[in-house]
């Protein structure tokens, strides 16, 4: 039985994180089978990607490497951890996809779309989430919280896009609208701005009903 792929996206500090651990539990817990995973990373090589691509270090990394990183820990990704669990027949939950490149690479650095569109096609072959969920924030709101995430829990060393100046956070937060907008019968926007538990009660909604209509079609 082949599974279902969906992925969270938003800007820094949208609560994907809580979300998306939310949902696995309550996954879980109703028998689904789940497996959570991230972008960039997910898997050994992936993680050592993330490190040079989330050190504010990094920042003199060009846009179009740091593009490519991306790619290559996507690459492998996909065929370590994602395809293995949709062929098991798994849920598959991502934070962070393609979406993702196209915010910040393509809206947020300025990279042409069209270029990173051919690029994700190589890599993915094709394959696009069931459903994508977008934490919509202000981005003032979004990047405050974050912030305040790292110096709470001492993740300096991953700050480099929570560095970058509030009108790249916004670039990327009008990429994932305009993204929602081209494709509306894949992607969810739900508020961000409210509280975590009534975050939860529409992701769960929202999922439920997307998987209902998976099964439906098998």
């Amino acid at each position: 039985m082949p599974g279902a792929f969906i992925t969270f996206e938003g800007i820094e500090g949208s609560g994907k994180s809580t979300q998306i651990s939310r949902l696995l539990l309550y996954l879980t817990n109703s028998g689904r089978p789940a497996t959570l995973t991230r972008e960039p990373g997910g898997t050994p090589i992936g993680n050592q990607i993330r490190r040079i691509l989330l050190d504010p270090a990094s920042r003199l990394l060009d846009p179009t490497a740091e593009l490519l990183l991306y790619a290559a820990s996507r690459a492998q990704h996909l065929r370590e951890v994602i395809l293995p669990a949709l062929d098991a027949g798994r849920i598959v939950l991502c934070d962070r996809f393609s979406d993702a490149t196209l915010a910040y690479q393509g809206y947020g650095r300025g990279l042409s779309i069209a270029t990173i569109r051919e690029l994700d096609t190589i890599v993915t072959a094709g394959l696009r989430p069931r459903l994508t969920v977008l934490l919509d924030i202000d981005a003032a709101t979004g990047v405050g919280r974050a912030r305040g995430r790292n110096t709470r829990q001492g993740l300096h060393g991953e700050a480099r896009f929570e560095n970058e100046e509030l009108s790249f956070h916004n670039r990327v937060r009008d990429g994932y609208l305009a993204l929602a907008k081209q494709e509306t019968g894949r992607f969810r926007i739900i508020d961000a701005a409210r509280t975590p538990e009534d975050i939860q009660e529409d992701v769960r909604r929202i999922v439920d009903e997307a998987l209902l209509q998976t099964n439906s079609k098998m």
